[in-house]
């Protein structure tokens, strides 16, 4: 069940009810909030409910294994088996196609008589996002960072469908010493959360589903037979489009969380107005950056084991990270990309403190092209990341950088609004922003239920490719 949706506008109306109904008998509350969110994640298939069940018994196991080990060498046996557990179904489900097709396909231009059965399967939704929160838990109860949880709470914890389908990634001292506190309805940030929906529907639903229709779909899917200016406009509309596409849906799924009285942490913080591809990682998916750097990075070494040792690290983190977004080359080499950007960070940082490279000159202008510089570079990231293939995308870059002839009919007005937008936004002052949430909120509960309905309506009935016209006639 997705949020832009009138089923999950219904579905959450009576889960609001039956929550804040049942909020002060905690045990009533957590069987009906499991109900809820396993209803939740069967809309799609029930069959998948099996596998999320699954996932939470094995890394509950697992957890209280580790945790009833004394002994470090079986406790660290102990975790290595459950967190291998834990992912296995991921592994089968996201990786088994790609590891047998090429396989297949290594061996055929071998001339070696292999060939390993090819199994179709569907992906599970969420599949990605509730394993790794499953290896925190287990990995942080290893650590003592957390202790052992009941059965109830990890399979709440699990399964909350707030961030069931895409995040954010929630830690385990995150969420679960929230499930035992009473929460309080007049304490609800009601103001916070209705800001973050409505801005997570407009995100979502207007500006990146437009961009995808109008002009981003479009392009990558033929680039041969388009210009190198609407290449270049659909390559930054990409960028734009997944911004306000998935900070959007995690905008969304934090407000729900807030309605229902839980703090979800933040996922997105104005990426495109980095300095550095090092700081756009500490603010694109900042919950899944953080889960690279404690659960693979520095278990990895980190930092602390020599130049040579980080830098292989780092790219081990980040072309992992790629495979994590997706079965396929092209996202292998978007991991990779950002891999090496982060790498010629670090060395030209190294080259600055030991007084080898000189330091940066002072003047305005400086932060304004470490900010282009950046984004242009997470653009040619960006695709890769969304071409088919990686011949698709180095064809798009060759006729980027070739000037090459071809349509562009597509790139309108609107087209470009909606892109201007999106990348404002990354630039509003947070004071400004703050100062419109205190207006709304002086608002009373029956205008700013009208004004939220009124938004829905055209949002719905519209559509992305009405409601981005209508926008731009107003202003």
């Amino acid at each position: 069940m997705l949020f832009p949706t009138v089923d999950f506008a219904l579905f959450f109306c009576l889960v609001f009810l039956g929550h804040w109904v049942l909020n002060h008998n905690a045990r009533p509350w957590k069987w009906f909030m499991i109900g809820a969110s396993y209803v939740f994640y069967a809309y799609w298939d029930a069959r998948l409910v099996v596998l999320l069940l699954g996932v939470t018994v094995v890394c509950q196991l697992a957890a209280i294994v580790v945790a009833r080990q004394d002994d470090q060498r079986r406790r660290t046996w102990a975790m290595a088996i459950g967190v291998a557990a834990t992912i296995a179904p991921l592994l089968f489900f996201k990786y088994y196609g790609f590891f047998t097709v090429n396989v297949t396909n290594t061996a055929a231009a071998l001339g070696l008589p292999l060939s390993p059965p090819l199994i179709q399967v569907v992906l599970p939704i969420g599949v990605s996002f509730y394993t790794f929160m499953a290896i925190s838990y287990v990995v942080d109860v290893y650590h003592r960072r957390f202790t052992l949880a009941s059965w109830t709470d990890v399979t709440l914890y699990l399964s909350f469908f707030p961030h069931l389908v895409a995040g954010p990634i929630v830690r385990p001292d995150e969420l679960i010493p929230q499930l035992d506190v009473r929460r309080d309805a007049r304490h609800v940030d009601v103001v916070g959360a209705g800001w973050l929906i409505l801005g997570g529907l407009f995100k979502k639903v207007v500006i990146a589903n437009y961009l995808a229709t109008a002009i981003v779909d479009q392009v990558f899917n033929e680039p041969a037979r388009h210009g190198w200016q609407e290449i270049l406009v659909g390559i930054v509309a990409y960028a734009v489009q997944i911004y306000c596409d998935f900070s959007g849906y995690t905008d969304i799924a934090i407000g729900i969380a807030k309605l229902l009285g839980f703090q979800f942490p933040q996922n997105f913080d104005r990426p495109y107005s980095a300095h550095s591809i090092q700081e756009f990682w500490r603010r694109w998916h900042m919950t899944l950056s953080r889960w690279l750097r404690d659960y693979l990075y520095i278990p990895l070494g980190g930092n602390r084991k020599g130049t040579a040792r980080t830098y292989i690290n780092l790219m081990i983190t980040m072309v992992l990270g790629g495979l994590w977004h997706g079965a396929a080359w092209h996202f292998v080499v978007w991991g990779g990309l950002h891999g090496v950007f982060l790498v010629i960070g670090q060395w030209k940082r190294s080259l600055r403190e030991r007084g080898v490279l000189a330091p940066l000159p002072a003047g305005a202008w400086v932060p304004v092209l470490q900010v282009l510089s950046s984004f242009a570079l997470v653009c040619i990231a960006w695709v890769f990341f969304r071409a088919d293939s990686v011949g698709s995308a180095l064809t798009m870059l060759g006729r980027l950088v070739t000037l090459a002839d071809g349509t562009t009919e597509l790139i309108t007005t609107p087209v470009l609004l909606a892109i201007g937008i999106g990348l404002v936004t990354q630039f509003v002052p947070r004071a400004p922003a703050e100062r419109i949430k205190a207006s709304i909120s002086q608002l009373r509960p029956v205008p700013m239920g009208v004004a939220a309905a009124l938004v829905l309506f055209a949002i719905t009935t519209l559509g992305p490719r009405g409601v981005a016209p209508f926008i731009y006639f107003q202003f």
